[in-house]
């Protein structure tokens, strides 16, 4: 298949009803290409979708995901379909090319009037952080004028922002590492791994596999690869990437930064990496308190935003008024009250154990609210790490006997309450925060940071906070 083919009538396959299938398949059908969805589920959702898309002249077959359709010149994938899909396995035997959404996106890239090139993209990956990280980036873009928007995993879908009728200047752009996988294609301006710790193995086989898909991001980055010193798998992918000449390496830390890195110095942001004559020289580019909220992940996550903007050119000034600009999504670590002199913090997208070992780190005493779906996790790191800071545990879900059993190992002292079984929804949390509220003194931090997903109680990690936050509210007289 040609790097830019002629879409008029060309049979293309889009795997997946979701979100960005959608997308994609109006797009394909935009540019003249014959587009077949196909989605293995069936049922009243997915059939109203299928008549919108049926309406606008893309055919649509349902409850059959697998079997490809006989004349497939291309297949553009949902992020979230495996890599062993037998779709994907007859289109490899037919040698027809695999594409993700971000692939497709990449490819229909327009170049803007003012450079003859396609807008920039700024990419952030890692296994937490990326959205936060990506919005903040979005933020100091904002402040130094740049039309841009937070796109990919977050907010515009990145088929939709590259296709905007008024163009963006640059992109700041979340990728999960499926989407990695599915671009080969993909060369970013500036790319960042967060962090890695093992998630999603179930889709790709190893730890090997899913970090060698999140090093991806640095394949081909022209200005700066952003790693994070306190995590050498992060600079390993660094050293392992082709990049075009002339790209740096960029640390970024909690500590007081070297050369070419980012760090903190007495509560300022410094940068030793854009600045002239490094060696001597530094840039003051905040303050850990213009972070919001200036907990340690998050201070690290704004380091990371602050290097790719400065990459891209960015002054000092911007990065600071962007991070003060920044205000962070819900269930991020979010104080929803202080009552009686304790703090109730919602981190109901602390999802898996590194997320949660981040959240627990920014707090002391704590009495921790955990569980629900564990995903294969492990708990006993997390427990090791935080046993020092732990005043009690509130245990909930499916998967609670795992957490107890960390506990027991690593943390005997400690108190463990198991709360809302049998139970789900609002009846739970209710429970739940009564517990948690009994065990917690003045001072003390009731900490939700599941470490678990969330879907065996509550519909999503959404409600599962706003649930919380209901039942927090209802302590107050």
């Amino acid at each position: 298949m040609t790097e830019n083919p002629d879409w008029t009538g060309l049979p293309v396959v889009v795997a997946g009803l979701g979100l960005s299938g959608v997308s994609a398949a109006r797009v394909l059908r935009d540019l003249g290409a014959e587009v077949t969805v196909v989605d293995g589920g069936d049922g009243p959702g997915l059939r109203a979708k299928a008549a919108e898309l049926e309406a606008v002249g893309v055919r649509v077959r349902l409850g059959d995901g697998e079997t490809l359709p006989e004349g497939t010149r291309l297949v553009v994938t949902s992020p979230g379909w495996a890599p062993e899909s037998p779709l994907f396995t007859e289109a490899s035997l037919a040698d027809v090319p695999i594409w993700g959404d971000v692939e497709l996106a990449w490819r229909l890239r327009r170049p803007l009037a003012a450079t003859g090139e396609p807008a920039p993209w700024l990419a952030v990956t890692g296994t937490n952080g990326k959205t936060t990280t990506v919005q903040m980036l979005a933020s100091i873009l904002t402040a130094a004028g740049k039309r841009t928007a937070a796109v990919g995993n977050v907010g515009v879908s990145v088929l939709d922002a590259v296709l905007a009728e008024e163009p963006y200047d640059v992109l700041a752009v979340e990728l999960s590492s499926y989407q990695l996988h599915w671009a080969p294609s993909l060369r970013p301006h500036s790319g960042a791994v967060l962090n890695l710790a093992p998630d999603h193995l179930d889709w790709h086989g190893s730890m090997e596999a899913y970090a060698a898909d999140k090093g991806r991001i640095f394949q081909g980055n022209q200005v700066a690869c952003v790693y994070n010193l306190a995590d050498p798998m992060t600079e390993e992918l660094v050293r392992g990437a082709d990049v075009e000449e002339g790209c740096r390496a960029i640390g970024f830390g909690l500590g007081a930064p070297s050369i070419s890195n980012l760090g903190v110095v007495d509560g300022i942001l410094v940068d030793r990496a854009f600045v002239a004559d490094r060696a001597k020289n530094a840039a003051e580019i905040g303050a850990v308190a213009d972070v919001n909220p200036p907990a340690p992940h998050n201070i690290a996550n704004a380091l990371a935003a602050a290097a790719l903007a400065r990459a891209y050119g960015v002054d000092a000034k911007a990065v600071r008024d962007g991070l003060r600009a920044f205000r962070p999504d819900a269930h991020r670590i979010a104080e929803v009250a202080v009552v009686d002199d304790v703090t109730w913090i919602d981190d109901s997208k602390a999802t898996n154990t590194h997320a949660a070992a981040a959240s627990l780190a920014a707090y002391e005493p704590v009495v921790w609210i955990a569980g629900g779906l564990a995903k294969g996790a492990t708990f006993d790191e997390l427990v090791t790490g935080a046993a020092g800071r732990l005043r009690a545990a509130v245990l909930i879900g499916q998967d609670r006997e795992l957490i107890k059993d960390a506990l027991a190992r690593h943390a005997p002292d400690v108190p463990v309450v198991e709360a809302a079984t049998g139970q789900t929804g609002a009846v739970a949390m209710a429970e739940v925060v009564g517990e948690a509220a009994k065990l917690a003194r003045p001072g003390d931090t009731v900490l939700l940071a599941p470490a678990c997903a969330s879907m065996d109680m509550f519909t999503n990690y959404g409600e599962r906070g706003d649930l919380f936050a209901e039942a927090v509210q209802a302590l107050r007289p």
